[in-house]
């Protein structure tokens, strides 16, 4: 979405894919195969069980059969639809890569060949670490981002074309804009990139966002090509970056290739007549709940362009569990970033989750679960003991109760029990409802939020205290593409304003004291485990100034924010049960010596000390 040299790469990649995925012999004229999904598999897998879904005119007619080592047929399914043939098949762990070659037959005679490829799981593949509190994640939409090939900008073959002038429409950022960047985000602290979806959105508009996929197996074209996609993993794991796809399990594009013939009636969710979702996904957790609300909230659509998946359909589900299991495998990806969590059935979403976590134990799975409540949010937490029995086995959370304290702490000067910075440590309180607090996203913005810049009013003294806490408290910090330069956009806007095209690399003076601020914080937190996974006690607010440590046997960290509009003079002896016998410290923002017996902290200004031993 958001040269010739290139398009040479475009004809030799395009010629590669060919040999990669599966090649179609036809041996008569009145049939075809049209899709076969998976386009490819892997000898080695913790699940040898495979679902090939074949889509081609009158394809059940035909009689799937392989004769292989190491693989073979054990299931056919024929839906009500003559277009599709659902193939299971087992693969061994002593099966060789390769092609493997699917015959087709009809009254015992050979009409069809599909060679499907078959490659060697990478070695440490099965055990590859995910990412974590160690790291600082940059959030970014590639159609914003940055242009690095303009022949791609429109595709023939792709309905939208690019518009610049268009708030909401395709502004031309891709993935080679992507990779031009790395050494960019490597050098401002990033180890983590979080790209909104790029798998194709062939809607006619608003398809820059990409949360209307129209095939789960294809990069957009606008963006790149899948060899492409596995390319940028290959270059930010060369430079330390981890990678984490966006995927959508919840619904898909109502352009989707299979929306104009489903494999089967109850592949998404139909009513009699358009139905949303009612967006209540409290439902879920509510002891209370009415069926019909329940029902309501997971089967509606998300809106009218995006059909609600029916993951209680089994060959749904195994569909979304192999493409996002496909892609990890592709790409080498590093985590996955769950769209709309609680809007899909919970006990399915808890399945999907669980089998991509049998295949990857280590990696991480990140869902949006966007409540306002700590209780809400934790319920969707891996490990929470729920009233209900129910386990998501949903590592990370994203923490939407402290992004709504960050919008509203800053701008007055509050010194109610509730306001102010007492938000901040309200919300902590309520962190033994997590099963792992060090487990949650931690964010001042995102791409559906207001931006956090024009909510203070673009204040730098107030950015600082923002980017200071985000990159000092318990969590996984999250920064949004354009933040580190105080970039605007106004949600009452709409969401166009919000997503604006990220303003490069040249930068204003205030642009460059934001992103002295963020670097700094973000190289410090890289260096220092203390930030990472260190105990937090914090202190009851007082005054509108908060204080809390980060500690663990290497190293105490004193964080302080000053909120009110005055300085304040701190009296240090309160907080003797962290700062033990230290006298001094450094202030890693100014680099400079504090000592901790005469602390003054100015008005609306943070201090991250690090405590002299």
């Amino acid at each position: 979405m958001n040269p010739s040299i290139h398009t040479g790469k475009k004809i030799i990649a395009g010629l590669l894919i060919g040999l990669l995925c599966n090649t179609v012999k036809v041996q008569a004229q009145k049939y075809s195969i049209r899709h076969l999904d998976p386009p490819g598999w892997w000898v080695g897998m913790h699940n040898p069980q495979l679902m090939l879904m074949i889509n081609g005119p009158k394809i059940s007619d035909l009689t799937p059969s392989i004769s292989y080592k190491g693989v073979s047929v054990t299931a056919v399914t024929r839906t009500e639809n003559p277009d599709y043939l659902f193939v299971f098949l087992n693969i061994s762990k002593n099966a060789d890569p390769g092609k493997l070659p699917v015959h087709f037959s009809k009254n015992g005679k050979l009409v069809l060949t599909a060679d499907y490829m078959l490659s060697q799981r990478k070695a440490g593949s099965a055990t590859r670490k995910g990412f974590g509190p160690q790291d600082e994640i940059y959030l970014l939409m590639p159609d914003r981002f940055a242009n690095g090939d303009t022949t791609n900008d429109s595709v023939k073959e792709l309905t939208e074309k690019v518009n610049r002038k268009d708030p909401n429409g395709r502004h031309g950022g891709d993935i080679q804009g992507i990779i031009d960047h790395l050494d960019y985000l490597k050098d401002l602290g990033i180890t983590a990139l979080w790209s909104t979806p790029l798998l194709e959105d062939n809607m006619p508009v608003y398809s820059y966002h990409g949360y209307a996929t129209t095939d789960y197996y294809k990069i957009d074209a606008r963006y790149g090509t899948n060899e492409d996609y596995k390319r940028l993993a290959d270059e930010c794991h060369r430079r330390g970056i981890k990678l984490i796809m966006d995927v959508v399990p919840n619904h898909c594009g109502s352009d989707h290739w299979w929306m104009k013939d489903l494999p089967m009636k109850d592949w998404v969710h139909q009513f009699p007549e358009f139905t949303r979702t009612n967006y209540r996904i409290s439902t879920w957790n509510d002891p209370h709940a009415a069926a019909i609300d329940r029902k309501l909230n997971a089967d509606g659509w998300f809106d009218v362009t995006m059909p609600d998946l029916n993951q209680n359909n089994p060959f749904v589900l195994t569909y979304l569990e192999q493409f996002a299991i496909y892609w990890i495998e592709y790409a080498g990806l590093d985590g996955l970033r769950v769209d709309t969590y609680p809007y899909n059935d919970e006990w399915k979403i808890a399945d999907w989750t669980k089998a991509i976590l049998d295949e990857y134990p280590d990696l991480n799975i990140m869902g949006e679960c966007w409540m306002h409540r700590p209780s809400e949010v934790a319920y969707w937490q891996s490990g929470v003991k729920n009233y209900n029995g129910y386990n998501s086995y949903l590592p990370t959370v994203m923490d939407f109760p402290l992004n709504d304290a960050l919008m509203a702490a800053f701008n007055k000067d509050s010194r109610g029990w509730d306001q102010g910075v007492d938000m901040f440590y309200n919300n902590y309180v309520m962190d033994y409802l997590y099963a792992d607090p060090l487990d949650i996203l931690v964010f001042a913005d995102n791409h559906d939020t207001p931006r956090f810049s024009t909510e203070i009013g673009f204040d730098i003294n107030k950015f600082g205290l923002g980017m200071i806490h985000v990159l000092t408290t318990r969590g996984i910090p999250e920064i949004l593409y354009g933040t580190e330069l105080m970039m605007g956009g106004e949600k009452s806007k709409g969401d166009g304003d919000i997503r604006r095209d990220f303003p490069g690399d040249l930068r204003t003076e205030k642009e460059n004291e934001a992103y002295n601020i963020l670097h700094k914080l973000l190289k410090y937190r890289n260096e220092n485990p203390v930030l990472q996974t260190g105990k937090m006690i914090q202190y009851v607010p007082q005054g509108n100034v908060y204080v809390y440590f980060r500690m663990n046997d290497v190293k105490t960290v004193m964080v302080v924010m000053n909120n009110s509009a005055e300085e304040v003079r701190l009296d240090t002896k309160r907080f003797s049960e962290c700062i033990k016998n230290a006298v001094s410290g450094v202030n890693i923002i100014k680099d400079s010596k504090v000592n901790l017996t005469d602390l003054n902290v100015s008005a609306k200004t943070g201090m991250v000390i690090e405590l002299d031993k």
